[in-house]
């Protein structure tokens, strides 16, 4: 005969009693049709926030986790409410969630999956943690979805542009708010044919990880489109610091564009050494030679400088919209840091914000309940404009900007002025299309 005791992450352990001999293992069981991985029982839950600390991409992960504590913040009643205030959903009341302070836990991928995932992993079992967020690399989103996927928790991704994340690798425990690499090749494509025309050649040198791969596919399908001719694709090492031996051969290929389908301090590397090379001051085939940088952020230009004036490029989300939702989550993280928010952090905050108000719609902390509050969603407020969190595949959909470094910038975060807020459904795409065919959604997982 055996007992059954609730531990405080809601997760049930059998155990033997005293003279039944055997030892049965802690596993994930339920007492009731409603139980889930790491059901609150007390006055509190607990989110995880696994960001790169360390690694090449830390300088989004650092601004990523001072949006998740403002928004812990907020969630709790502290600060001034940000985007709470704004946000069209009124379910959220400053109280925590449900009646539970949010407390929270931190843990560093590294930029590495299997960091990620050794980390996410702690963090639900260790921790009791209820959702996972974070990210800045899709290798390691990718994977941490996976893992939340079979522990039975929900992953709210944050900065993750692959189109695999919502594509073949999608899952129904994940939600990604970030816009994604086909959405920049749309944004972006039209504005580099009319600014550089349409006869153009272009060399890509890739990150080779899976956002690289799809990043290089949808931006090389889109200026295809218009005309342009791609004359090569090299992969490049994540883990590279000095790119001139891949910068070098550009030189002798023909190409009069160089696309760097590269992120974080990948980009500032690559970008500089470019320049150094002498790529922005030269002609080829008659035509001003220029770099342009598909997707990047206000960090990565700052760490570019100067090199970064007049770079064409697209980003999920700007802190000189003027939107409400905006104008309140910089008067927020301002106060709170003493400068604007990245993109990075606006959509690690928004991540944690949709997912409190789901549990409040839904009235459960239940991952099926959260999934199905979230499936279908509608909202404004946070900053994107009106916004629609699709059922089919987990993504977001909201306008994108398309973006440039700035000439004379007036300061070191005036850094990159907007080119075009390119509508919604200019970036929308069918949930089958060829790029993000192969994978399913499956069944919402709550791990009991």
């Amino acid at each position: 005969m055996s007992k059954t005791t609730l531990t405080r992450r809601g997760v049930l352990k059998t155990g033997a009693v005293a003279g039944s001999g055997l030892a049965l293992p802690t596993i994930f069981t339920a007492s009731s049709a409603s139980a889930f991985t790491n059901e609150p029982t007390g006055g509190s839950v607990t989110f995880g926030f696994n960001v790169p600390q360390t690694g090449p991409y830390a300088d989004e992960g650092a601004d990523e986790l001072r949006a998740y504590e403002l928004a812990v913040e907020h969630l709790n009643g502290d600060g001034d409410g940000g985007m709470l205030n704004t946000f069209s959903s009124k379910a959220l009341q400053g109280n925590g969630i449900l009646g539970k302070k949010v407390d929270f836990v931190t843990g560093d991928t590294q930029t590495k999956s299997d960091a990620a995932r050794a980390s996410a992993k702690s963090m639900i079992e260790k921790d009791g943690a209820i959702m996972i967020t974070g990210g800045s690399s899709s290798g390691v989103a990718v994977a941490v979805q996976g893992l939340c996927q079979e522990a039975g928790v929900i992953f709210m991704a944050a900065l993750t542009h692959s189109n695999d994340t919502t594509g073949k690798d999608k899952k129904a425990n994940g939600f990604r708010h970030f816009f994604n690499a086909y959405m920049s090749g749309a944004a972006l494509a039209p504005v580099l044919a009319k600014r550089y025309g349409s006869d153009r050649r272009a060399y890509h040198l890739t990150a080779d990880y899976t956002w690289g791969w799809t990043q290089e596919e949808s931006i090389a399908a889109a200026t295809e489109a218009f005309g342009w001719e791609t004359v090569e694709k090299v992969r490049t090492p994540l883990a590279a610091t000095d790119f001139s031996s891949y910068i070098a051969p550009v030189l002798n290929s023909g190409a009069d564009v160089l696309i760097l389908n590269h992120y974080g301090g990948n980009m500032v590397n690559s970008l500089t050494n470019a320049v150094q090379f002498g790529l922005r001051d030269k002609m080829v085939n008659g035509k001003q030679f220029e770099i342009v940088v598909p997707l990047y952020s206000e960090l990565m230009a700052k760490g570019a400088g100067e090199n970064i004036k007049g770079i064409l490029g697209s980003t999920n989300w700007s802190w000189t919209l003027q939107d409400e939702g905006t104008k309140a989550f910089v008067k927020s993280f301002g106060t709170k840091y003493g400068f604007p928010p990245s993109n990075a952090a606006q959509t690690s905050y928004a991540q944690t914000i949709l997912y409190a108000d789901a549990v409040a719609r839904a009235g459960s902390f239940n991952p099926c309940a959260v999934v199905e509050a979230l499936e279908g969603f509608e909202f404004d407020g946070l900053g994107n404009g009106p916004t629609l969190y699709r059922a089919e595949d987990h993504q977001c959909f909201k306008d994108v900007l398309v973006m440039q470094g700035k000439e004379n910038p007036a300061n070191e975060y005036d850094l990159l002025e907007i080119v075009d807020i390119t509508p919604r459904a200019q970036v929308e795409y069918a949930p089958d299309h060829p790029m993000f065919a192969g994978g399913s959604l499956g069944k919402c997982n709550p791990g009991a």
